[in-house]
């Protein structure tokens, strides 16, 4: 596979302009996420786009000019403020170790009248206080709910009037394709309120969550997305949110460091961002589907097995490595992402038949699907649920 340059988080802008030199210099937040992209889609379009299909931007008539985007979602985006503790090593005449306050800032989308807001999930992990920001002035402390770092979502909540809470409509984050008109709104380098456009660079991209697991289905663009956009939303032409921005590919850096957009963005898909929000909201520990498996990154005609971990549901149910998974419980896999996106729509304790092709035999391999760890082992593969 094709080396990539370096992926940050764009989470945005630590308030000290050496603090934030040296984070985004490094690849990463104070949060160590990491970003690499594991697996670009099928013939770098993804799977969803079709030559036979016309796309939507083109079937669509009467599409919102960017102004009407705007005016239309920007009520609903909103600036986020995060203060978190960091570690800091030796200090004082005696030496000794201690914390520190960092300061951070993203966006978000105002979720529901209830006051529930969706981010990224690197935005407001570790947060010690959180100010949200409405686009009239409107200033409201907030309170995480939750974070799931396997999909990089974040829910927080504020105590507002309800004339300052203009939910966003959800869009579908399946439907988009190659060439689709989108708008992106969030803070980049502290700039609240910023819009870009661009179009649907890519579908089905897969990005490396900030626990190293894959998140499948994001959705490329070059929309400008830079340090500050995390969290907020990516909309169609109908303002309708089909993502949440996420990571960029860049080159590029500014001369306090920090990287820049380099016309490469990625936002997490906006359904699998609503499912995650609502087990949150309804006070749930989201768990995922796990297998312990580590696929090759560039399979071809299903998910080849390149590493089964020890004491997981893969090994106790006898993958190995060099298999070539193609079914799951009959129903066709063509590629790594795809397996990975089809097992995570289950649930934990569900057993699965994998139909799986090894040393020129077809095997039929039953699963009980465990609970995913927090954290990923990891590798320069692709790493399955």
């Amino acid at each position: 596979m094709k080396t990539l340059s370096r992926w940050i988080p764009v989470i945005g802008g630590a308030i000290a302009g050496g603090v934030i030199a040296l984070i985004i210099a490094s690849g990463s937040t104070s949060h160590t996420t990491t970003t690499t992209v594991v697996q670009q889609g099928s013939a770098g379009t993804g799977t969803s786009a079709s030559a036979s299909v016309e796309p939507a931007s083109i079937r669509t008539s009467g599409g919102m000019t960017i102004n009407q985007i705007y005016r239309a979602a920007s009520p609903g985006v909103v600036d986020i403020l995060v203060k978190s503790q960091t570690s800091s090593g030796s200090f004082g005449f005696f030496g000794g170790s201690g914390s520190q306050l960092q300061e951070g800032e993203g966006a978000g989308v105002v979720y529901n009248k209830d006051g529930y807001i969706l981010t990224d999930e690197h935005v407001v992990t570790g947060a010690v206080s959180i100010t949200v920001t409405f686009q009239n002035g409107y200033q409201a402390s907030a309170k995480l709910i939750g974070t799931d770092p396997s999909s990089d979502v974040g829910v927080i909540k504020v105590n507002a009037p309800a004339s300052e809470l203009h939910p966003l409509s959800i869009g579908n984050s399946t439907s988009p394709q190659v060439g689709d008109p989108v708008v992106a709104i969030g803070s980049p380098f502290s700039l609240p309120e910023t819009t870009t456009a661009g179009i649907v660079s890519a579908v089905d991209r897969s990005i490396t969550a900030p626990n190293n697991y894959t998140i499948p289905g994001a959705i490329q663009t070059d929309a400008a997305i830079n340090p500050g956009n995390s969290g907020g939303p990516l909309l169609n032409a109908a303002a309708q949110v089909i993502g949440l921005n996420d990571q960029i590919e860049t080159n590029n850096t500014t001369t306090g460091g920090e990287g820049s957009s380099s016309g490469v963005g990625f936002a997490t898909p906006i359904n699998a961002d609503v499912k995650v929000a609502n087990e949150i909201i309804a006070g749930k520990k989201v768990q995922h589907a796990y297998v312990g498996v580590e696929l090759a990154g560039n399979s071809v005609g299903g998910a080849q097995v390149s590493t089964v971990e020890p004491g997981t549901p893969g090994s106790a149910a006898g993958l190995k490595s060099g298999d070539l998974i193609t079914a799951i419980n009959g129903q066709t896999v063509t590629s790594t992402d795809e397996f990975i996106a089809d097992i995570d729509n289950y649930d934990p304790g569900n057993t699965v038949t994998l139909t799986v092709k090894r040393s020129g035999q077809v095997k039929q391999i039953k699963v009980k699907l465990g609970v995913r760890p927090a954290q990923a082992a990891g590798s320069s593969q692709s790493t399955a649920p």
